[in-house]
């Protein structure tokens, strides 16, 4: 069978800025992106199904007969189970909500026979905060899928450890001297990744390939650093997809992080209203500061995004791709894409400046920013256009 995984439009606008840059299944919660989990459960690689624009780079295959699944829902054995029993002009429903259906094309999901699941409880991620929300849920399935009759790595006798069996050490993976307490969740030490010295972690707690925790890092879970992530300072239940850079001191909770961001030294975020009221973040949906139900909610920083030395996040702060921060006091809590400065004015960060400061950080890891990336990011740039404010002021007094 043929797999697609394809996004609802409703899920892409809730979840950007996040899926301006990669569909909606590309997004890391726990140990895995929800494409790599249905890779796993469903032993076959699944295509997608997204914006036009991003088509090229995240590929969609078709063949005769395909099953749809919706890009947002987390996959579990029962839940695979029932997708693949389903046969052609069938759709699976969960309260409502259409999870798979087997089709020729897309638009024959109208048609479809009914097929009610069984399933309880059913995992998706609707909006950016379900990001950090879920991931501790998400953590312990991935943590289970990736060491189910493996055997861990030894741990070094220099670390002081709870509930050792809790915890996994893939191969080339450095842990010396920290303190790992597994009592209240899993920890996953990815391939050829490091905790440093001095380094506290709290469960859950995954740390992909090649990522690092810098010396003396307090972390609380649940904790994702996703492939090639560096972080130091205060983490309290952060998501950071991959390549991003948070090595120095300062405070991140109840946060997700995109790819390729750059947290300067002492860069800080607020997760917690000084009246403790509930959070309000912005919707790209509906175009406006929205209730999340949570009294805890911090960054949700974008692909590309980067901010300077002392900078201040405010309590429930989104930022978009490609956005440059910096200077004194607390910058507004809605930041649009591209947008360079802080909280005494913004300016365009213009794409030419913009590709050459993408391209220095890409080749320091020895990954090539290239065309199709080019592409994506400048449809990103004119799509978002309509929130850079400055922009419209600027062209209204000419």
């Amino acid at each position: 069978m043929n797999y697609i995984l394809f996004d609802s439009q409703t899920d892409r606008l809730n979840l950007m800025p996040f899926t301006y840059t990669r569909p909606v299944s590309e997004i890391r919660c726990g140990i895995l992106t929800l494409a790599e989990k249905w890779k796993h459960y469903l032993q076959a690689t699944p295509s997608y199904l997204t914006a036009d624009y991003l088509q090229e780079k995240f590929s969609l295959k078709q063949a005769d007969v395909n099953t749809f699944i919706l890009s947002s829902v987390f996959p579990h054995p029962e839940l695979v189970q029932e997708i693949k029993q389903l046969k052609t002009g069938q759709g699976l429903y969960a309260n409502g909500l259409m999870i798979a259906f087997c089709a020729a094309e897309f638009a024959e999901h109208e048609s479809m026979e009914k097929i009610e699941s069984a399933q309880s409880h059913i995992l998706k991620l609707s909006y950016t905060y379900d990001i950090f929300a879920k991931n501790g849920e998400a953590l312990i399935s991935d943590y289970q899928l990736l060491t189910a009759g493996r055997k861990t790595q030894p741990i070094s006798s220099t670390n002081q450890v709870l509930n050792p069996d809790q915890i996994f050490i893939e191969p080339g993976a450095k842990v010396e001297f920290a303190i790992l307490n597994a009592s209240t969740g899993p920890i996953y030490i990815g391939k050829d990744a490091e905790i440093m010295e001095g380094s506290m972690v709290r469960g859950p707690f995954a740390m992909c390939e090649h990522a690092g925790l810098k010396m003396d890092a307090k972390v609380y879970g649940p904790t994702t650093l996703g492939p090639h992530c560096k972080a130091g300072g205060e983490l309290n239940n952060v998501v950071m997809f991959g390549y991003s850079n948070k090595g120095h001191d300062g405070f991140l909770g109840n946060a997700v992080i995109g790819e390729w961001c750059n947290l300067g030294a002492d860069t800080n975020n607020s997760n917690l209203k000084n009246t403790y009221e509930e959070v309000k973040l912005w919707n790209y949906r509906t175009e406006r500061f929205e209730k999340t139900g949570l009294t805890f909610c911090g960054l949700m920083m974008a692909d590309h995004a980067k901010c300077g030395i002392n900078t201040m996040f405010n309590t429930g702060t989104v930022v978009g791709v490609g956005a440059n921060i910096f200077g004194a006091g607390f910058p507004r809590n809605f930041i649009p894409s591209f947008a360079w400065g802080g909280a005494q004015g913004f300016e365009t960060f213009m794409l030419n400046k913009f590709y050459k400061t993408a391209e220095a950080m890409c080749a320091r890891r020895q990954v090539q920013f290239g065309e199709v990336d080019i592409k994506i990011l400048k449809a990103v740039f004119e799509s978002s256009a309509k929130y850079r404010f400055w922009e419209n002021q600027s062209t209204n007094q000419s």
